[in-house]
């Protein structure tokens, strides 16, 4: 498929804010239940986060839609899954301390 490495599940067509790249081949790619990540729209935010942080948006009909937080920037993230409530359940864990 265009824009995709032979390995890789992500679409790599658009830019992706900063962090982003890294958490989608580290934590998203590997896991079993992920066929496809595609990056989306990157659009500026009004409000300052401190760093990089990923959340489930909602479940579509084929995965879900992640939204990724950059100190200026929001990404959307669209995920083929056979089962985002396991993705959900994985990006909440992630966020909540430890």
């Amino acid at each position: 498929m265009k824009h995709r490495a032979k390995s890789s599940k992500i679409k790599y067509e658009h830019d992706m804010i900063h962090g982003l790249r890294e958490f989608l081949e580290t934590e998203i790619e590997p896991l079993e239940y992920v066929k496809s990540i595609f990056p989306g729209v990157i659009k500026r935010s009004k409000g300052v986060n401190p760093g990089f942080k990923a959340r489930f948006k909602y479940a579509t009909r084929t995965g879900a839609k992640i939204l990724a937080y950059s100190p200026s920037a929001v990404q959307e993230v669209f995920v083929v899954t056979s089962n985002p409530e396991a993705l959900k359940e994985l990006l909440e864990a992630k966020r909540s301390p430890s």
